[in-house]
C-alpha cells in the first residue's frame, strides 16, 4: 500500500540567470505585472549562471511526500530520451517509486527554460511534450487502488480529461483526494467540474485560479469562499502570494501569514505549499473530519515548506525533510456563520 500517489507533469528544468538583466526589463502598463523581458532579435545574451533540475507539479509534490517519510509513487509520462531517464533516476534517489511512469516513443520529455531574475521572479518557456499524453490505459488502476491519498497537481492539455476518472476511482475506493487544478481543468464542462469538486477532500487554489473558477473578482475573497463552499465538502485553501494563505473548513477560516525569508527562486512554491499541507493531514490516521489543531499545524508546515523551497534554486532542493525543525507562523482562526448575510472576516 502507498501512503500517497501523485499525478501531474514531469519536466526537466534549465535555469538561466542573465548577466545584465536590467538591460532587458522594460515597463509595460498593458501587462498585469507592469513589466516584461525584451531581447533584440538575432542577439547573443550572456548568462552569469545556470542550473539544471527536475520540475513539474507531479514530481515536485511527490518529492515533498517522500522527504516527509511517506511511501510515495508518481504516475506520469516521460519520453524515452536521456532527459526522461535522468528525471526518473532523480526521483528514485529522493525515494519516490517510479514503476508507474509511462514512456512515450513519439514525444520527448517535457522541458522548460526558466529565465530567473535576481528578485526571484522568472519567465518560463515550456515544451510540455510527453507529459500531456498520458492515457487512461497507461494508468495501473489495479496497483494504485490501495493508496490512502491521491494528489492531483495541475493537468494541462488532454491530460485534464483524466481528472474525473481519477477522482471517481478514488471516491469509489475510499481514497482521499487533494486537487490543485490548472487552467485546462477549469475548462472542463461545468457539470463535470462540479462533480469532481464535490468528491475532493482538499482543494488548493491561488487567487487567480479561485477567481476563474467562481467568476468572482479575486478581491472578493469572502464571496469566493462562499461559492466554493457550495461545491466542496472538504477543505479549501487559497494562496495569496506575499499576503499568505487562507484555509476554509466547516464555517471557519484559518489565516496564515508568510515567513520573511530571502527568495532565490519562485519555481515550485505552489507545489511545495500544497504538498506540505497534505503531508500533515496524512499523519492523522482517522478518516473523520480534520480537527482545528491539525489544520493549523498543516498550514504551518505548508508555509515553511514553501518558504524553504523558495530559498533554493529549483523546485525540490529546499524541501523540508521529516523531523527537520522549521519556524512556525501564527495561525488565526475566525468563525463564519454560513447562513449569515453579514459574515465578515479579515486575514
Amino acid at each position: 500500500m502507498y501512503d500517497i500517489i501523485t499525478f501531474g507533469s514531469a519536466v526537466r528544468d534549465t535555469y538561466i540567470k542573465l548577466k545584465e538583466e536590467n538591460k532587458f526589463i522594460l515597463k509595460d502598463k498593458r501587462l498585469v505585472e507592469g513589466k516584461c523581458l525584451s531581447f533584440p532579435v538575432g542577439s547573443k545574451i550572456e548568462a552569469r549562471d545556470m542550473y539544471v533540475s527536475s520540475g513539474g507539479g507531479g514530481t515536485n509534490s511527490a518529492a515533498t511526500f517522500a522527504k516527509q517519510g511517506f511511501k510515495t509513487a508518481y504516475v506520469g509520462k516521460i519520453g524515452t530520451d536521456k532527459r526522461g531517464e535522468a528525471l526518473a533516476e532523480e526521483m528514485r534517489d529522493i525515494g519516490v517509486n517510479t514503476d508507474f511512469i509511462a514512456r512515450d516513443k513519439k514525444h520527448r520529455t517535457a522541458y522548460s527554460l526558466i529565465i530567473s531574475l535576481r528578485s526571484g521572479e522568472r519567465t518560463i518557456l515550456v515544451y510540455r511534450g510527453a507529459s500531456d499524453f498520458l492515457t487512461r490505459k497507461e494508468i495501473p488502476w489495479d496497483e494504485i487502488k490501495k493508496a490512502r491519498w491521491f494528489y492531483l497537481a495541475p493537468f494541462s492539455g488532454k491530460l485534464a480529461h483524466l481528472t474525473k476518472s481519477l477522482v471517481d476511482f478514488a471516491y469509489k475506493n475510499k481514497i482521499k483526494v487533494a486537487l490543485n487544478p490548472g487552467y485546462s481543468q477549469f475548462n472542463l464542462p461545468r457539470r463535470t467540474l462540479l462533480d469532481i469538486l464535490k468528491k475532493v477532500d482538499v482543494l488548493i487554489l491561488n487567487e487567480e485560479e479561485a477567481s476563474k473558477l467562481t467568476k468572482i473578482p479575486y478581491q472578493k475573497e469572502e464571496e469566493i469562499f462562499r461559492k466554493i463552499d457550495e461545491w466542496v465538502g472538504g477543505i479549501t485553501i487559497i494562496t495569496k502570494g506575499t499576503n499568505g494563505a487562507t484555509a476554509f473548513n466547516g464555517g471557519s477560516f484559518y489565516c496564515a501569514p508568510i515567513l520573511d525569508r530571502k527568495v532565490a527562486d519562485h519555481t515550485g512554491a505552489g507545489d511545495s505549499f500544497g504538498s506540505g499541507f497534505v503531508s500533515h493531514l496524512m499523519r492523522q490516521k482517522s478518516n473523520k473530519e480534520f480537527k482545528e489543531e491539525t489544520i493549523k499545524e498543516a498550514l504551518q508546515l505548508a508555509v515553511a515548506n514553501a518558504t524553504f523551497c523558495l530559498g533554493k534554486m529549483g523546485a525540490k532542493e529546499g524541501l523540508l525533510r521529516k523531523g527537520q525543525k522549521y519556524p512556525k507562523v501564527k495561525i488565526v482562526k475566525k468563525n463564519c456563520d454560513r447562513q449569515a448575510n453579514n459574515c465578515r472576516y479579515k486575514c
